[in-house]
């Protein structure tokens, strides 16, 4: 199927958080892909639940919501009735991973699990049959504008070998230094959901980079 774009707010102007999810409206991306980091599980903070749930009233897409926070379990309903539509949280974050995926199913959200540069994907091995998105973190999270880690590719070609064997029909999502120069090999490799940021937000014309981006 073809790949879907999910740009990243992270890097949008914070000043201009409506304007940017009215551009994601309008444009070829299928999804707004939010971070909430709490300077704890990341060495930095974004924005959390009063913001969520102020820019929900101004977008129809689904909200692609990525928690880079520790105990994410205690706020799973609070970013459901935020707006969150999928549900992301980490796998080094969670050490009852399983019950958390159900928690957020259980409140009625797609479930997603994310997993760091250095966590083999086989991690994802006893759950990869009940989730909704595997969501690889092709940089370091935290921050913007980082390069690609090109041992990335090798995660995506474990994640479908998994995904057929478990009969699962989760999403590959890639979040971090995606842009016009990988982007097309990143989707040829198999990657369902590509996240992009700074190629985007940092686009003379960022409607034409996300239709770029969404056609690559």
């Amino acid at each position: 199927m073809p790949h879907l774009l999910a740009p990243s707010l992270l890097s949008a102007d914070f000043a201009e958080l409506r304007k940017a999810v009215e551009l994601i409206e309008e444009s070829e991306a299928a999804w707004h892909h939010i971070d909430v980091m709490d300077g704890v599980f990341v060495p930095n903070i974004s924005f959390g639940l009063p913001v969520i749930k102020s820019i929900r009233k101004h977008a129809k897409k689904p909200f692609d919501v990525h928690l880079m926070i520790v105990r994410p379990d205690q706020y799973i309903n609070a970013f459901r009735d935020a707006g969150a539509d999928h549900l992301t949280v980490h796998l080094e974050a969670c050490p009852h991973l399983h019950r958390s995926i159900q928690a957020i199913k259980s409140a009625g959200m797609k479930a997603g699990v994310a997993i760091n540069p250095h966590s083999p994907a086989l991690l994802l091995e006893e759950v990869f049959a009940d989730i909704d998105l595997v969501c690889v973190m092709s940089v370091n999270p935290g921050f913007g504008g980082q390069k690609f880690i090109e041992r990335t590719f090798e995660k995506i070609a474990a994640l479908k070998a998994m995904r057929s064997r478990s009969g699962s029909s989760a999403l590959i999502e890639i979040d971090g230094g995606v842009g016009p120069d990988n982007a097309s090999k990143i989707a040829a490799a198999g990657a369902d959901v590509l996240v992009a940021g700074n190629s985007v937000f940092g686009a003379d014309d960022p409607k034409a980079a996300i239709a770029r981006l969404a056609s690559s």
